[in-house]
């Protein structure tokens, strides 16, 4: 896909899916009067997405699918340690699609906009469906939030302005993937575009309320680590605000203030390939 270095981040990832598990338990809801033989879940990561396909379609043969190995191996040891059957395959994003058994249901979560060409990328994950097949994309949403406006230094709105720059960092990104292409990131269009029909779209929401949880208040302090290291954007008072966040002997920091909450929100893109 691009020179996202996935297995460097593979703590990040896992403990992001954990935290944001309540979204894709409610998109499986939508998904449950299905009886798939075959699960793809394309770009899987640690597997976290992929265990809790295994998990709700217990008869189904579920495949996660990644282009590095390292998360691959993660996704198999989650699976062996929550006790569910899981198959992974090795396929670069989307070149490597081809090489795959069409499926009954196929999931992919935040891949598609790191390719430069996302109708193509759209395109090859309808070509694997099976006739009847149900595509279910994850694209977009609201950004995290978990500080509040004013957390008593710094200047308020913080979060505000980290969203902005994470927000100027993703164009960017768009602009320099190779062979970039600019489109109307209408997912329920673009999805018709693909062949698909019964296309709909439904938002779901992630409440973890203050306190947080430990594994929760982690996913936080990695998630603002991460921006802290890539986001170039931020002025020098925003930066020493995020420094005193993350120091862990501070009682106002990430890891004591019992203010520290998660709110976000995932759209899934749903559409099924035509029977005949």
């Amino acid at each position: 896909m691009n020179d996202f270095d996935w297995a460097a981040m593979a703590d990040l990832l896992e403990r992001e899916g954990e935290a944001h598990g309540p979204y894709v338990e409610q998109a499986l809801e939508q998904l449950r009067h299905l009886t798939p033989r075959r699960i793809l879940d394309i770009g899987s990561g640690p597997g976290v997405a992929a265990c809790r396909l295994a998990a709700a379609f217990p008869l189904a043969e579920v495949t996660a699918v990644d282009g590095a190995a390292e998360l691959l191996a993660r996704a198999a040891e989650r699976a062996e340690r929550l006790g569910v059957r899981l198959r992974t395959e090795a396929a670069e994003f989307p070149e490597g699609l081809a090489g795959l058994e069409p499926a009954d249901l196929v999931w992919t979560g935040q891949v598609v906009h790191h390719v430069g060409d996302q109708q193509d990328a759209l395109d090859r994950l309808a070509g694997l469906l099976e006739p009847g097949g149900v595509l279910a994309v994850v694209e977009g949403g609201l950004p995290a939030r978990w500080l509040p406006r004013d957390i008593g230094f710094g200047r308020p709105g913080l979060q505000d302005r980290l969203a902005a720059a994470t927000a100027e960092r993703f164009s960017r990104m768009r602009a320099e993937l190779p062979g970039s292409v600019a489109v109307v990131e209408d997912w329920a269009g673009m999805l018709r575009t693909a062949g698909l029909t019964e296309v709909r779209s439904k938002t779901f929401l992630v409440d973890h309320p203050a306190p947080l949880a430990p594994d929760v208040r982690q996913s936080v302090r990695q998630m603002l680590q991460r921006q802290r290291t890539v986001l170039g954007e931020l002025d020098a008072d925003d930066l020493a605000t995020i420094d005193r966040l993350l120091d862990p002997a501070d009682p106002a920091g990430i890891d004591r203030r019992p203010d520290v909450f998660l709110l976000t929100a995932k759209t899934v893109h749903f559409g099924r390939r035509p029977a005949g």
